[in-house]
């Protein structure tokens, strides 16, 4: 049985944060502009990389569960 996480805190500080960066867009300095694509893109990757890991994580999980079965028999 798997129980759902309770993202609300999760979301809202990803919007806060997101947000924020895009208010930044729009900064007089050209380097803080480009600090948010660079830092937006950082974000990104980031959180590609946690999908590939959570899917790893459960193909490893289903695999393991049908290993145990299997042992069990």
């Amino acid at each position: 049985m798997l129980i759902k996480e309770d993202k609300t805190f999760d979301n809202l500080r990803e919007k806060s944060v997101m947000k924020w960066l895009e208010d930044l867009k729009t900064h007089d300095d050209i380097e803080v502009r480009g600090g948010v694509q660079i830092a937006t893109e950082y974000i990104e990757s980031l959180k590609k990389k946690i999908k590939q890991l959570e899917d790893k994580n459960l193909l490893k999980d289903k695999y393991l569960k049908k290993v145990k079965t299997e042992s069990d028999k």
